[in-house]
């Protein structure tokens, strides 16, 4: 039996500019395309040594082109603000006690991704829920792209685990549900479901 959540689509696509990755494919057509034309210009003429000298600075020529033009679009794709931290789903909470680390996990998606939303309520619940015992962050790599490129993710949504040391224990792509991101930790030997009871008893 499914439900609704079943119908939605698990993963969204590569978070980086899709646009710019056709640009190499459209650069190596303009390459063969240039040599083509080159060749058929420069057969008529195959006599000369001169010519054939100039045909291979004419398809060498044909080459750098189009190296420049991928590096020059590359270049203008940059931001030309400084990279913003991180946003976090709220006000980053304080150690329970000052000086002791707690676990991490860091949630890396969009706010117009389909599960990314889907992802919002349980990561807001898990930060409320485990102020004390657990840091969520949230990172929209759309928005904030050069603060999602050190963890190297494929798809959005993407969660990552991190012991209270820094050390990346575990990650996940696409929707993970409340449930089994407790069960992930309670793997790793963090135990937070027994105390949520507890917790929401607390004013």
């Amino acid at each position: 039996m499914t439900n609704g959540l079943d119908l939605l689509p698990s993963t969204c696509c590569s978070p980086g500019n899709r646009g710019a990755d056709l640009l190499p494919l459209l650069a190596a057509a303009a390459v063969l395309v240039g040599v083509h034309f080159a060749n058929r210009w420069f057969q008529k003429r195959t006599e000369h040594v001169f010519v054939k000298n100039a045909k291979n600075i004419v398809i060498i020529a044909v080459l750098l082109l189009a190296v420049a033009a991928v590096v020059v679009f590359k270049q203008h794709q940059q931001p030309a603000t400084a990279p913003t931290a991180g946003a976090v789903l709220s006000e980053a909470p304080a150690l329970a006690t000052p000086g002791i680390a707690r676990p991490r996990l860091v949630d890396l998606g969009a706010d117009k991704c389909v599960p990314c939303k889907m992802m919002a309520p349980i990561l807001e619940d898990l930060k409320k829920t485990y102020k004390d015992k657990l840091v969520v962050e949230f990172i929209d790599v759309w928005k904030n792209p050069d603060a999602a490129k050190p963890y190297q993710i494929n798809l959005i949504p993407t969660q990552i685990f991190y012991s209270s040391d820094g050390k990346e224990l575990f990650r996940h792509e696409g929707f993970f549900a409340k449930e089994d991101i407790l069960a992930k930790w309670k793997e790793f030997g963090v135990e937070l479901a027994g105390a949520t009871q507890q917790e929401r008893k607390q004013p």
